[in-house]
C-alpha cells in the first residue's frame, strides 16, 4: 500500500471511515492538506483572523464524526466547503443576528447585467496581493463580501448561495454583480495607493 503521503483524497477518506478514532492518520493528512483553504476561508468569511482558526477547527471536527455519512458523490474538497460555509454562516447569524437582509429592489432577474459570466474570480489563497485582496473584502459589507466569497472563491452556484442565504436567486446575481464591481474598484484604488507610497520619498 502507498503512504498516506502519497494517497488520492479518496483513499484517504476510505481509509478514515474504515480505522475510525483507532487510527486517525489518514484524516490527519486530508487536514494538513485541506486546513489553508479552509482556515483562508473562514478569515474571509468572519473577517476575523481570531475566530477563523477556531471555526476551522470546528469543521474539521464536524467532517471527522460525519465521514460514516458521507457518500463520496462529490469531492471530500466540495463536502468540507459545504460544511465550512454552514458553519461560519451559523456563526455569524449567532454572533451579528440575521447577516442578510434585502437591498434596493433586486427582483429583475431577466436584467442582461445579471446574465453576464464571471470575469474575475477572487484567490484568498494566493501570495501576491493576499493583504490587499483581505484587506478590501475586509471593507466590504456582509450582504455582498459573503456571497462573492461563496460564488469566487468556493465556486458555488448561484442556486447553492440561494440556499445558504435564504434569499432569491435575482437577489444573488446582482449581489454578486455589485459585489464584483465593488471589489475591482477597490482593489484598483489600493494599488494606485500602492504605487504612490512606494514612489514617495
Amino acid at each position: 500500500m502507498s503512504g498516506i503521503g502519497q494517497q488520492t483524497d479518496d483513499q484517504l477518506v476510505e481509509r478514515a471511515r474504515t480505522d475510525g478514532p483507532s487510527d486517525t492518520r489518514a484524516f490527519e493528512e486530508l487536514v494538513r492538506r485541506h486546513q489553508g483553504f479552509v482556515v483562508a476561508n473562514c478569515r474571509v468569511i468572519t473577517k476575523s483572523a481570531v475566530d477563523a482558526e477556531d471555526l476551522a477547527q470546528d469543521v474539521f471536527v464536524k467532517a471527522f464524526f460525519g465521514l460514516k455519512r458521507f457518500e463520496g458523490r462529490a469531492q471530500f474538497r466540495t463536502w468540507l466547503q459545504r460544511i465550512k460555509v454552514n458553519h461560519c454562516l451559523n456563526h455569524l447569524r449567532t454572533t451579528k443576528g440575521a447577516i442578510m437582509v434585502d437591498i434596493d429592489n433586486l427582483a429583475q432577474d431577466d436584467h442582461p447585467e445579471m446574465q453576464t459570466a464571471p470575469s474575475a474570480h477572487v484567490d484568498v489563497q494566493a501570495a501576491s496581493d493576499r493583504e490587499r485582496i483581505l484587506m478590501v473584502l475586509d471593507a466590504m459589507s456582509d450582504t455582498l463580501r459573503i456571497p462573492l466569497m461563496l460564488r469566487d472563491g468556493d465556486g458555488q452556484s448561484y442556486e447553492e448561495i440561494a440556499g445558504h442565504l435564504g434569499i432569491g436567486l435575482s437577489a444573488v446575481k446582482m449581489r454578486i454583480k455589485r459585489a464584483r464591481e465593488e471589489f475591482r474598484a477597490a482593489f484598483a484604488h489600493t494599488s494606485v495607493r500602492s504605487v504612490t507610497a512606494d514612489q514617495a520619498p
